[in-house]
This record gives C-alpha cells, structure tokens and sequence, in this order.
C-alpha cells in the first residue's frame, strides 16, 4: 500500500497543483455526479507520490503512437513504463503513486468516487466497497474510447452533459469492475424491463425536468437501482438508452414549442440543451430538417 510520505489529496484543485500547466478541460463546474474529469497537455516533468483516498484515478494516454518513457512508482512498485495512445494507468483509492516522464504529452484524469464505483451494479443501500488492482501502462481500446467519447462532450456541450457523460462513466466503471478488479462482480440479467409504474415514474419526471441538465445517478435513484442496472432495464422497456430517451422527449417537445410560435434560441433552453446548435444537430437528426426548416 501507499507510504506514509505520500500526499494524500481531497480535494479536486488540489491534482492541478501536481503539474506544470492547467487543464485545457476540466468537469469541475458541470455538476457531474461521482466523477471528476481534466483533460492536459504537459511537458517532461515529474510529480511527488500521491494518493486519493475518496476516488480511484484512471489515465488515459491521448497522445499519438509515439512513446513516452516514464518512471512510475505504483503502490510500492517501481516499472519503466513505455507509454504510447491509448494506454491507461489504473491508481485505486489509498494506493500511492508518483511518476517522471520525458516528453511532452496530453491524458486523460478520470476520478471516480469510491461510492460512486461501489453502486455502479449494487442496488442495496451499502454496497460493497471494490477492490481495484492497480496497474502500469496497459492497451484498453474501450477505456480510450469511452475517454475520448466524455472529452468530446465536455469539449462541445459543458452545459447539459451530465446525463451523457454518466452514461459513459457508469459504462467504464462497469468494465474495469469486469476486468481490473480483486473479484469478478456477480452481473444479474433481468429480461423484463422496467414494471409499468416504475416507467410511467420515469417518464413523467423526465418530461417535467427536461429544462434541467437530468443526471444517470439521479434517474437511477428516484428507483432505488444501480445505474447499471436501470440502464439496461429501462432500454429494454423502451428500446433506446436514457440517454436517447432524454433527447427524443426534447425534440419531441421543441416541435410543439416552434409550432407555438416561441424562437429556436428560446426553445433550446425550455427543452435543456446546451445551446441553438445542440438543438440543431439533435433536431436535424431526429426529424430531417433543422428547427429553422420545420413547419415551413
């Protein structure tokens, strides 16, 4: 385990510190629930050994095919890591951590709540806290994939993000629960859906909050289930994501408030996206013509 020497960090300003340049993103003021996200580009440097004891960290390298030579010390471990795109460090909670590296290059932080990791796929009010195994550089396509997916929405849509951005936190939580964890986590099937009044109770809350930037976590709550599992109970009932729903249910709404005569600027934000393009592009998509075109 981590030395005593190692810094222990609580909270979120306090990883900026640890390197020469600010993030180019961070979710520090999106509202996201259980997951803090920072996007950087540094030069050859190094950091002092740290731990985060309220969130396991996970780094994923965006950098192209080049290699970065860095000397990592991981839970009492010493490896010379040859880091190029696409490889992730896993650091759990209360496991310390330090590294030197000699060239320029930009990752991905992802800190994720312990609590958060722990209610992923367990639904009682006590999960059982998780046990990840730290690693050295390691290839994981999906872990890149679904890092590059929550930069590419925080990049264009800070704003109403949230809903999107869990999705994809909750989707890699549940993979390193599968593959990088002490124990295999036991995954229920259910193949009946969401019962009828547990999906009418969803879908009246998320017509009367479309205004808000609605989260997985809070959605997931209002039934007492894991994320995990309200995602996949809640596409088997109505045959798209959530997240999918969430957007539909906005188009659907941002129709009947153009044909009401309210501008395209006004329906974006009584129907909860970020901005007129974000209406655009949804709209375009789902309908066929831009919010400008319909009903002409």
């Amino acid at each position: 385990m981590s030395e005593d020497r190692a810094l222990v960090l609580t909270k979120e300003d306090e990883l900026n510190q640890l390197f020469p340049c600010q993030p180019i993103l961070t979710s520090q003021n999106t509202g996201w629930d259980g997951v803090s996200f920072r996007y950087m580009c540094q030069p050859a440097s190094e950091t002092p050994e740290v731990s985060t004891p309220l969130a396991h960290s996970v780094t994923i390298f965006t950098h192209n095919d080049y290699v970065i030579h860095a000397d990592r010390k991981l839970d009492g471990r010493f490896q010379r890591d040859s880091v190029v795109g696409g490889d992730m460090v896993i650091s759990p909670a209360n496991v310390g951590q330090k590294c030197a590296w000699d060239a320029e290059g930009d990752f991905i932080i992802l800190g994720i709540e312990t609590k958060a990791f722990a209610r992923a796929i367990d639904d009682s009010r006590q999960p059982e806290q998780v046990q990840l195994i730290p690693h050295f550089a390691t290839p994981d396509p999906l872990v890149l994939q679904l890092g590059l997916a929550i930069k590419n929405v925080l990049e264009n849509y800070p704003s109403a993000s949230r809903l999107y951005a869990e999705t994809m936190v909750n989707a890699l939580t549940v993979h390193l629960l599968q593959h990088y964890s002490a124990r295999k986590p036991n995954i229920k099937e259910y193949v009946n859906g969401l019962s009828k009044r547990q999906l009418n109770q969803i879908v009246e809350y998320i017509r009367n909050n479309l205004d808000r930037d609605l989260g997985l976590n809070e959605l997931a709550n209002l039934l007492h289930m894991s994320p995990h599992y309200f995602c996949h109970l809640f596409k088997q009932s109505v045959g798209m994501t959530p997240h999918q729903y969430v957007i539909k249910t906005r188009v659907d709404r941002a129709q009947e408030l153009l044909l009401a005569g309210y501008s395209i600027a006004q329906v974006a934000f009584m129907v909860g996206f970020a901005n007129q393009s974000h209406l655009n592009r949804h709209f375009k998509k789902l309908i066929g013509v831009t919010p400008g075109k319909f009903g002409k």
